[in-house]
């Protein structure tokens, strides 16, 4: 699935096209010129989203205008139905995956028409019982993104998935949920199908809200795949998060952080997007397979840098080896440093000049 297959990067565009076709269509391209595995939109109708009088979130007040409501401003950047297509068949063409992210059933029931690999779900929707439910009905892999949530809403969240894959018909109550859940093979469902995402809602994210090992949590407790999600300003983090074990990797870029949207600011420029791919690739490939093996290239190193006995003081055949005649020395032949207590005391086999490999 990956051009390096340890990490798979999505470049999330989101909505940063701003409703304008022309940049939809150049951060398609800006995510292929990075390396980027995919390049992911956001699928969804504002109406349908958000209430008339939703608030926005703080961070979006900042970024966007404050008096505009929260539906003002997803109307703004709804990704017309009509562009998916041509955008799907652009970011082929340039070699990259194209996804897209649906934040209600008739937007999910529309990406199942142009057949994505894989869904990715936003971490505001792990508690929407009815759209993950749908979601894992489709039966392609899922992303769980899990921003904002507790250790146990995110296996509510794994129940609900693992209900829709075992049930064709929706559960009648949460309890119906949690019986499913505790089947012997239930978790066995999610292998190969469930990957998760920590994450931190926060646009942007500061260092000290991270918490990367958390990542180590959701591995250890379920048993998944785990990725990250990154909302920090930079790559620091997100080359971090490889180092740690992430498998995959998303994060938000633009064509300007200078546009004007709700998370533009938080988002990479082109430049430092190809950068961060490029480290993360870096990462992966420095990170091995763990095992303590010397390296292809070390055993010429090895041969030369480690010490050997040497005879410290000339030596006669038939003398024996004591801590007077015998020391260590690279040499790059002889016996290995390690054998010099077994030296002692035994005969010399031949006569030995000072520095001489034993």
């Amino acid at each position: 699935m990956s051009s390096h297959p340890s990490v798979y990067v999505i470049a999330e565009a989101g909505v940063n096209h701003n409703g304008d076709r022309q940049r939809a269509f150049d951060l398609v391209d800006a995510a292929a010129e990075a390396g980027a595995d995919a390049v992911k939109f956001q699928t969804f109708n504002a109406k349908r989203l958000a209430a008339v009088n939703a608030p926005k979130a703080a961070y979006q007040q900042q970024t966007t205008d404050a008096a505009q409501s929260q539906m003002a401003m997803l109307e703004a950047l709804e990704l017309p139905i009509e562009w998916h297509a041509p955008l799907q068949a652009h970011a082929h063409k340039r070699g990259i995956e194209f996804l897209s992210t649906a934040f209600d059933t008739q937007s999910l029931a529309f990406l199942e028409t142009i057949d994505l690999p894989f869904y990715k779900v936003p971490s505001g929707e792990l508690t929407n019982g009815p759209l993950l439910w749908a979601f894992a009905r489709t039966g392609k892999p899922l992303i769980i993104s899990t921003g904002m949530a507790t250790l146990s809403e995110v296996e509510q969240g794994l129940a609900v998935v693992c209900h829709a894959l075992k049930h064709d018909q929706p559960p009648t109550s949460l309890s119906e949920v949690w019986q499913c859940w505790s089947g012997p093979q239930a978790r066995c469902s999610l292998a190969n199908q469930v990957s998760l995402l920590h994450c931190t809602s926060q646009y942007p994210t500061p260092m000290n809200e991270v918490n990367l090992k958390a990542m180590d949590t959701l591995a250890e407790v379920f048993r998944l795949p785990v990725g990250y999600s990154d909302h920090t300003q930079g790559t620091l983090v997100t080359v971090a998060a490889v180092a740690r074990g992430a498998t995959i990797i998303e994060k938000h870029f633009t064509l300007d952080r200078q546009l004007p949207g709700p998370d533009h600011s938080a988002s990479l420029e082109p430049h430092e997007l190809k950068r961060m791919v490029g480290e993360i690739h870096a990462i992966a490939q420095a990170l091995g397979d763990g095992q303590k093996l010397p390296q292809p290239s070390e055993w010429d190193t090895r041969r030369v840098a480690r010490q050997n006995l040497v005879a410290a003081a000339p030596i006669r055949q038939g003398e024996r080896f004591t801590v007077d005649n015998l020391t260590t020395a690279r040499t790059g032949q002889g016996e290995v440093a390690m054998a010099y207590w077994e030296h002692l005391g035994q005969t010399a086999a031949h006569d030995y000049q000072p520095g001489e490999a034993v």
